[in-house]
């Protein structure tokens, strides 16, 4: 059959909210014009992330009751320990309560001011973490990246000429560690090849530097490995992903995207050194270290979830939902990055808004005419989230690119929601000219994309 079906049934129905026009433009009004400040009550359809926000399955809602809530060395520490190990290979695994804790102890134990960290694509929080400590944060995307309407496969990867050159120039006594993300969020949801992740790995052990992958969609990159590179064809997800984390010394991870769970993620690596300096802070700030600010139930949960990730048919048909409103945007002249991402759908806002120029936040406009339109929050990846101060004032530093994520959460919207969401870009698209630039009246040091206040600049 040339459908491809979801492979679940649906067993629960949660109510989603339904707003007018008029309701929606006093409630954006009232959360200062930035979507992250709405009440999920008065969002009909969310893509703003697909962190936490997936349906579990009916195997991990029974896991929940077979936690082990001991606070030291309980049974569900042990099966989270076993899974993880059973993907990844660590010897030396750490539960943490999300992703950015996960980073947050690698980089306050790892990390001095002024040193840099290379990346495909560092994602906000890795980011934030990395230059909160004083250090820098470089993005090393391939040349394909900057392509954004092309076809070109792999655009995640990074660029190993720029990698070499950049060690040169630092020395690698200032680069204590170099990061992969997979997928390349920031760049648009773009997977990383296997050759890639071998020839960056072949790079920095001739300088000794370790290797840390940013794993909250390995088996999502995994699953694009097997379809588009050759020689993976006959291998499963399971397979592919060891092989990935083989080529590692440590990762991050946050279960909130590929553990297919709410909440939860882990920090793993195999240094003995390392891993005493990463418990020694986890215990201080997360917890001890067999539960790392976790339920016993949400490490069961987790367990069962990062497996599940692995199954062909689910990947299958996620990508499939993905392709299907990326075909149905093109057709409609909506520029998007391609090919389509992992998670999500990129649309290239200032190509979507060419009236606006950076300085006008053209994604935070799309992002609310999303919203005013059809009650749909996304989230901007541009200029508010990636833009920096200029050197001595003036006006900022642009953002390589204007994106607004139309996130999937995973298992939760079904094809219909879907073309609800095509018919709404499809009316803003028609209308373009008419999405507003934005200028913001508050914003934090870090992370100023949650909670800024932005005004109507015309």
């Amino acid at each position: 059959m040339k459908t491809i079906i979801e492979p679940f049934r649906i067993k629960m129905t949660e109510a989603l909210p339904i707003t007018t026009r008029s309701e929606r433009e006093a409630l954006l009004a009232s959360a200062f014009n930035n979507v992250f400040l709405l009440d999920a009550d008065h969002v009909t359809i969310d893509l703003l992330t697909d962190s936490g926000t997936g349906a579990m399955s009916d195997r991990q809602w029974a896991a929940l009751m077979l936690g082990d809530e001991s606070y030291a060395g309980s049974r569900s520490w042990r099966r989270f320990e076993r899974t993880v190990r059973e993907i990844t290979g660590f010897k030396r695994i750490f539960p943490t309560h999300q992703g950015r804790a996960a980073e947050r102890i690698l980089a306050a134990t790892r990390l001095q001011k002024g040193n840099v960290v290379p990346n495909n694509g560092h994602f906000d929080t890795t980011r934030a973490n990395i230059e909160y400590v004083g250090a820098i944060a470089t993005d090393l995307p391939s040349s394909e990246a900057r392509e954004l309407h092309s076809e070109k496969l792999f655009k995640g990867n990074m660029d190993l000429g720029k990698l070499e050159q950049l060690i040169e120039a630092e020395g690698s006594a200032n680069i204590p560690f170099c990061m992969l993300t997979v997928t390349n969020n920031t760049g648009g949801g773009q997977p990383v090849s296997m050759e890639n992740v071998r020839s960056v790995k072949e790079i920095l052990q001739k300088h000794n530097i370790p290797l840390i992958i940013d794993a909250c969609r390995f088996a999502e990159n995994a699953f694009f490995i097997k379809e588009r590179e050759q020689g993976f064809a006959d291998r499963t997800l399971l397979e592919i992903a060891r092989e990935m984390f083989s080529f590692a010394d440590g990762a991050t991870m946050s279960a909130k995207k590929d553990g297919l769970a709410n909440i939860g993620g882990f920090l793993a690596c195999n240094n003995d050194s390392w891993a005493d300096d990463f418990r020694n802070l986890l215990i201080l700030t997360e917890g001890f270290p067999t539960y790392g600010g976790l339920a016993g139930r949400d490490l069961e949960a987790i367990s069962v979830g990062l497996l599940e990730a692995l199954h062909y048919d689910y990947q299958r048909y996620r990508h499939a939902t993905v392709e299907y409103v990326a075909s149905a945007l093109i057709s409609r002249d909506i520029p998007i990055v391609r090919p389509a991402g992992g998670h999500a759908i990129f649309i290239d806002a200032a190509a979507f808004c060419p009236h606006l120029r950076a300085s006008d936040y053209p994604g935070i406009g799309l992002v609310n005419a999303l919203y005013l339109e059809g009650g749909v929050r996304a989230v901007e990846l541009g200029s508010v989230m990636f833009g920096k101060p200029a050197p001595g004032g003036g006006e900022e530093i642009a953002a390589p690119h204007e994106l607004v994520r139309l996130a999937f959460p995973r298992r939760v919207y079904t094809q219909s929601h879907f073309d609800y969401l095509i018919e709404v870009l499809d009316a803003i698209g028609r209308r373009r000219e008419s999405i507003e630039a934005y200028r913001i009246t508050e914003q934090a040091p870090f992370l100023r994309h949650f909670t800024a206040h932005y005004e109507r600049a015309g």
